[in-house]
């Protein structure tokens, strides 16, 4: 075993660290998280931190939720590992896709492909969706259109439909027949302050670049429920049924990016259910197993299956799959993990709970200069810091400030995160009221101290 010393030697001297700069790393090194109980988290000098970070979006039922490790355990003991590749399966495979279709059953789920975390399952649902048209016959529906500030993961196709600039320009060109829209961002835009007018404003921008291209070229619309690393953007109450009202006029098919609000994020066992409508397709990771071993999943609505199943051609063959789709270890810990959910309501929690946590933050508001905006919703919540409140002049990323809050929390016991000019809470989704009020006075005397020194 290394020691201290040579882990924080080692620690960014040997790999790459995902979304950061080589030399950076190296400069600023990363804190080293060693070990986990429940929402909290202890690094390799002993320092207690509450997770507000939730491991990143995924730890839901916290680090030490003993159904799943023992779900694991057994299933290591029993096969390790083995495909379900075509003509070959294995036990856990069958009845995660059953349990899973069967929990997603009122939302018109049909069927369901594994994968190995969510960038994969947002490949694979781009990838149906232009075979699902080609096999009604309109091969011309290739183009996919997405909201600006939306993140969909790191793959090519992916990247190519998310709507961040920081995460595309490095590796452009990217797949063509992408296109974007303004999001419904209540706090920036240049339309309204009025968040229903602003959900008919942004819902006919997507009906006007579906006509602009052409109805008979556009495969699908991608969206996350609620946007998660753009800056935890909550869409007006209207937005979403305006937007399945649109796809369905023009033919074109919803895909739900539920890799972050699945399973009890919002309040909602999905984000979908949070605004009261259903998708063609949806992609799903993270809290699918709690992140305690890497497991993705495309869940396939009736509507799209069915187009599959009648297929007498044989062009409805999928030409996709992963080695570790439906890992027997990960489907083990995800059948543990959903069985959790049910039976802690998991998803009523993060509702109650993360009430509380968008009440009191909030009023950072009011007692903070350099915060802009609190937004969110259940146990997903961003906190946008700004150079000047009047104008919501952005705070330039040079600044020094964000980080200067992480440090101050993480020195009063606190993991959060950083991106940009925000600070981005996700904790387990099991944390307590009385951590959650925690985690809450921690960050209120971290921005007051940051205040003080201004």
């Amino acid at each position: 075993m290394s020691t201290i010393e040579q882990l924080k030697q080692d620690n960014a001297e040997f790999q790459w660290h995902p979304m950061a700069h080589p030399a950076a790393m190296k400069k600023s090194k990363p804190d080293i998280v060693a070990r986990g109980e429940g929402c909290w988290i202890w690094d390799v000098d002993g320092h207690k931190l509450l997770d507000g970070v939730g491991g990143l979006w995924a730890s839901n039922l916290g680090h030490s939720a003993t159904a799943v490790r023992d779900a694991i355990v057994a299933q290591l003991d029993e096969l390790p590992f083995y495909n379900t590749f075509r003509g070959t399966s294995h036990p856990r495979a069958i009845e995660l896709s059953a349990q899973l279709v069967k929990m997603m059953e009122p939302d018109g789920v049909a069927s369901v492909m594994f994968s190995s975390g969510g960038s994969d399952a947002v490949e694979t649902a781009l990838k149906l969706a232009r075979q699902y048209h080609k096999l009604r016959g309109e091969k011309d529906r290739f183009k996919f259109i997405s909201l600006r500030q939306g993140y969909h993961g790191v793959h090519f196709g992916g990247m190519s439909v998310n709507g961040n600039t920081n995460f595309r320009r490095a590796y452009e060109p990217l797949l063509p027949g992408c296109f974007h829209i303004d999001t419904p961002w209540l706090y920036r835009n240049p339309y309204t302050n009025d968040p229903l007018e602003l959900g008919e404003i942004c819902a006919e921008l997507l009906e006007r670049e579906i006509v602009f291209q052409g109805p008979d070229t556009v495969a699908a619309f991608i969206a996350e429920p609620v946007q998660g690393a753009g800056g935890v953007i909550v869409p007006p109450a209207n937005y979403w049924p305006l937007v399945r009202k649109i796809c369905d006029k023009h033919g074109v098919l919803l895909i739900a990016d539920e890799v972050v609000t699945g399973f009890g994020r919002t309040g909602h066992l999905f984000g979908t259910r949070l605004w009261g409508v259903t998708a063609d397709l949806w992609c799903l990771a993270k809290g699918i197993s709690s992140g305690y071993v890497p497991l993705g999943a495309t869940a396939i609505s009736a509507k799209v299956a069915q187009v599959f199943n009648d297929d007498k051609s044989g062009q409805a063959a999928v030409g996709h799959g992963y080695t570790y789709s439906a890992h027997p270890v990960a489907a083990a810990a995800a059948l543990a993990t959903l069985a959790q959910i049910q039976a802690l309501d998991v998803p009523g929690n993060a509702g109650r709970v993360g009430a509380v946590m968008q009440e009191r933050l909030r009023q950072l508001e009011k007692t903070c200069s350099f915060v802009g905006n609190v937004r969110g919703v259940g146990l997903m919540l961003g906190i946008e810091m700004v150079d000047d409140k009047a104008t919501r002049t952005p705070m330039p990323r040079s600044s020094d400030i964000p980080a200067r809050v992480a440090k101050e929390a993480y020195q009063r016991g606190l993991m959060v995160r950083i991106s940009g000019p925000n600070l981005i809470l996700s904790p387990p989704l099991v944390i307590s009221l009385d951590e959650v009020n925690h985690l809450c006075d921690v960050l209120e005397a971290s921005f007051a101290a940051v205040e003080a020194s201004l």
